[in-house]
């Protein structure tokens, strides 16, 4: 949550700096900022994923559960490697 506040501030930071008009290649450096503070947030959500849900799902009985969490797993990791250049 506290990198999640730091981020609103950071988006608010970037309104100010479009509002008023700031130099283009600082307001380009801030929204780089923000892209790699929210892949940091994106990582650590999928490492519990992966360190909760699917790691229990792979250590019970249900094998379609266990297919189930994977797939979504695989699904998480492409939209995530898509978003990135």
């Amino acid at each position: 949550m506290n990198r999640l506040k730091r981020i609103e501030g950071q988006v608010r930071g970037l309104q100010r700096m479009v509002e008023e008009d700031s130099y283009c290649v600082d307001v380009l450096t801030q929204v780089a900022a923000v892209q790699t503070a929210l892949e940091q947030v994106a990582i650590n959500v999928l490492d519990g994923h992966v360190r909760g849900c699917v790691a229990d799902a792979l250590s019970g009985e249900d094998e379609d559960d266990a297919q189930v969490k994977l797939d979504e797993l695989m699904d998480a990791v492409r939209r995530f490697s898509r978003a990135r250049p």
